[in-house]
């Protein structure tokens, strides 16, 4: 944890605590404004530092008796400069970033909800390599005022706990929204990829897809392949080039007059990021623009997408958080995702599957990552099904 509250107050405000949160310890990710605790953005250039107010995630939080007990650990401005956190699973991998401190904190049992973000793949990746749900809801569901801003049309507050019900639960407190899913959808269709434009998963994660795609039919749930158009490829490029546009801008008082404390991978990102011209970056926008308008060809015909939730399990070491490679394309879109929990690769460790809907169907999003969750349980025998 980046900073902890003190104990005596915890206990206080969490006997004092009312509403569907009451007393319920949660972990926010220390790139949000905490009143009472320092708020680093994992960076030493803000040292010390003491906002006068909460981000407004925080506040509906407290709002709903929910007790802040501490800031986790992010990668320095939630960008990719691996932090000092473990993976609860094995201490000797990376729990994946930004959100590493939130999901493994998570993991780790240490709270059962944590607070996280994503630009890129900052909470589907992490919940991922933690074996725990994570859950980025459609772009502007929860409101990231008094979030340390990267990229204004990317940055999402992403959410985590144990299992998809958890986040549903605390997604639906949050947003006011029916999220949490009473009985579960109904022989749900998952739409499956042949194959991606962008990237390929190791054969480790397709072989964990593979194992879920068998859960699911066994459950009754139904399963159809889709193949996404090439021009799914081009996203990648729009969102690098949307994400160095922004971040050039949002941190340019960091990279103008503190640039000694940045890290070396930050600081050469931002120098690399000031070449992006406005031209460019206003096509990679456009091009955005027009994949969200075809999304109906991607979701047409079935509830929601099934696909990896990272390439493969957590790497080993400290010298990455992993590749996001199977997230930046939901976050430019927009979409909800969520990773389902509870498959393991040949090496040991957790993959998830991720599914992944159009944007605003955040329910039906929940509800089908719930079957699955449900059904990769019974099909492992880690817990009857109910």
């Amino acid at each position: 944890m980046a900073a902890m509250a003190h104990r005596e107050s915890m206990l206080t405000a969490a006997a004092q605590a009312t509403g569907p949160l009451a007393g319920i310890p949660v972990a926010v990710k220390d790139i949000f404004d905490t009143s009472g605790l320092v708020t680093s953005y994992g960076s030493p250039v803000y040292e010390n530092h003491q906002p006068k107010s909460d981000a407004a995630i925080v506040t509906l939080l407290r709002r709903n008796g929910a007790i802040v007990i501490g800031k986790s650990v992010t990668s320095e401005f939630a960008y990719m400069a691996p932090p000092a956190t473990r993976n609860p699973c094995d201490l000797r991998r990376t729990p994946g970033g930004s959100s590493s401190g939130s999901a493994a904190a998570v993991a780790a049992g240490i709270v059962p909800f944590a607070i996280g973000s994503q630009t890129g793949g900052s909470t589907i990746r992490p919940a991922s390599f933690c074996g725990i749900a994570g859950y980025k809801p459609t772009l502007g569901m929860l409101p990231t005022v008094g979030m340390k801003c990267f990229s204004w049309s990317l940055d999402t507050v992403g959410l985590f706990g144990a299992g998809v019900r958890d986040v549903a639960y605390l997604a639906q407190v949050l947003s006011g929204r029916q999220l949490a899913p009473g009985d579960v959808t109904a022989n749900p269709v998952f739409g499956v990829p042949d194959s991606y434009p962008w990237t390929a998963p190791s054969a480790n994660a397709s072989g964990v897809l593979d194992m879920a795609v068998r859960a699911i039919e066994q459950a009754g749930g139904r399963v159809q392949r889709v193949r996404f158009a090439p021009w799914m490829a081009d996203l990648v490029a729009a969102h690098d080039t949307i994400q160095s546009y922004e971040a050039y801008q949002t941190l340019g008082f960091e990279y103008d007059h503190h640039r000694a404390g940045l890290s070396p991978l930050l600081a050469g990102f931002l120098e690399r990021a000031g070449r992006v011209d406005t031209g460019t970056y206003v096509q990679a926008c456009v091009l955005a623009e027009q994949a969200k308008a075809r999304l109906s060809e991607l979701f047409d015909g079935i509830t929601g997408l099934l696909t990896p939730s990272a390439p493969d399990e957590a790497p080993d070491g400290f010298a990455s958080t992993g590749d996001p490679a199977f997230n930046r394309n939901w976050t430019l879109l927009g979409c909800p995702c969520v990773n389902v929990p509870g498959l393991g690769g040949t090496r040991g460790g957790p993959i998830g599957v991720q599914v992944i809907c159009r944007p605003w169907d955040d329910t039906r999003c929940l509800d089908a990552a719930a079957f699955a969750e449900q059904a990769i349980a019974a099909a492992v025998g880690r817990f009857p099904a109910t």
